[in-house]
C-alpha cells in the first residue's frame, strides 16, 4: 500500500492510498466512502481487492479523515467539493492504468455523488453498495423516527454553535464541515434528494452518465431502504442499470448490515460475490 497525497481541482491536498496487485492490474477500483467514514475504515477490502487483481484507491474527502485540518471549526467545503476529491481520485487512478477500465465502488455517499461527477466519462461502471436516496422519508424505520429532530434540531444547533457538525461527540456520522453536513440536510429534506435541492444543473449532471449501475439493497440496512436505492437510481436516469437485493442467509451469515459488506468476517462469502459484480460491469474506458 502506498500513501499519496493527490490535489483537487481546486488545489484541496487529499490523502489517498493505493493498493497495487502484485501482477499485472485487470482493471482499477477507486472506493468512495459513506458520509463521515474514514479511508481506513475500506483497508482490507481494498488489500483484499488487490489481491484479486485490481490497482484500488481509496481516499478521504476534504475536511474529514486524513484529509481534516487541525482545526474543523469555520472549515469551508461542502458536497461539490467532496465531488471534486471524487474527481482527483479518478484522474489519479485513470493515469495509473490509461486505456484499463475504471469502476467506482461507492458506499453510501460514494454511490450518490458520482451523478456530479465531471469526469464520467473516465468511469467504466459503479458499483452502488448500501446507497439509497437518503431522503429521510425513504430512510429505515428505525431511523425515521429520530432523523427529523437529528434535521430540525441536533444539526443546526450543533453547527452554529461549534462551527462544525461535532458528530463524534454526539455518536452521530462522524465531525463533518458545516457547509457539508448543511447541503447534506437540504438533500434529505428534499423528495427528489441531490437533484431536487440543487435544481436543473444536478438532475442534467446525473442524466449525463451513462456508465452501468449495479446497486446492492442490503436486506437489513438500518439506514437505507429498497424504496430509498430504487429512488437513487433512479437519478442516474440514462444509465444502465440493475439492483440487487442482499440477504445475509444467502452468505450464511446472521446480519450485514448499512456498513458489514466491508468488514473481513464477509473475506470468503460476499467480497468474491463483489469482484464478481465489479468483474460484471463493463464500458470501455476513455482514452
Amino acid at each position: 500500500m502506498e500513501r499519496i497525497t493527490l490535489r483537487s481541482a481546486d488545489g484541496a491536498a487529499i490523502a489517498a492510498r493505493v493498493y497495487a496487485p502484485e501482477g499485472r492490474a485487470e482493471g482499477s477500483v477507486v472506493v468512495g466512502g459513506a458520509m463521515g467514514v474514514r479511508q481506513e475504515f475500506y483497508a482490507a477490502f481494498a488489500r483484499w481487492l488487490a489481491g484479486q487483481g485490481w490497482r484500488v484507491t481509496t481516499f478521504d474527502y476534504r475536511g474529514s479523515g486524513e484529509s481534516a485540518p487541525a482545526r474543523l471549526r469555520g472549515y469551508r467545503a461542502d458536497l461539490f467539493d467532496w465531488t471534486r476529491d471524487y474527481e482527483a481520485a479518478i484522474d489519479h487512478a485513470h493515469a495509473g492504468l490509461p486505456g484499463a477500465p475504471l469502476y467506482l465502488l461507492g458506499h453510501s455517499l460514494g454511490a450518490q455523488l458520482p451523478g456530479l461527477l465531471a469526469n464520467q466519462h473516465k468511469v467504466a461502471g459503479l458499483l452502488s453498495v448500501a446507497a439509497g436516496s437518503g431522503y429521510w422519508r425513504q430512510n429505515a424505520p428505525r431511523l425515521k423516527r429520530s432523523v427529523l429532530y437529528f434535521w430540525y434540531v441536533a444539526v443546526p444547533l450543533a453547527t452554529r454553535l461549534f462551527g462544525y457538525f461535532p458528530g463524534r461527540r454526539l455518536r452521530k456520522v462522524g465531525d463533518l464541515p458545516a457547509g457539508v453536513v448543511l447541503q447534506w440536510r437540504r438533500w434529505c429534506l428534499n423528495p427528489r434528494y441531490s437533484v431536487g435541492a440543487e435544481g436543473e444543473p444536478a438532475r442534467v449532471a446525473y442524466g449525463r452518465a451513462r456508465f452501468p449501475v449495479l446497486a446492492l439493497s442490503i436486506s437489513d440496512d438500518e439506514l437505507m431502504t429498497l424504496e430509498g436505492t430504487l429512488s437513487l437510481v433512479g437519478l442516474y436516469e440514462n444509465a444502465p442499470s440493475q439492483v440487487e437485493r442482499i440477504v445475509p442467509q444467502a452468505f450464511a451469515v446472521r446480519r450485514i448490515g448499512h456498513f458489514g459488506p466491508f468488514r473481513s468476517e464477509h473475506e470468503t462469502g460476499l467480497w468474491p460475490r463483489m469482484a464478481q459484480w465489479l468483474r460484471g460491469l463493463s464500458r470501455p474506458a476513455a482514452a
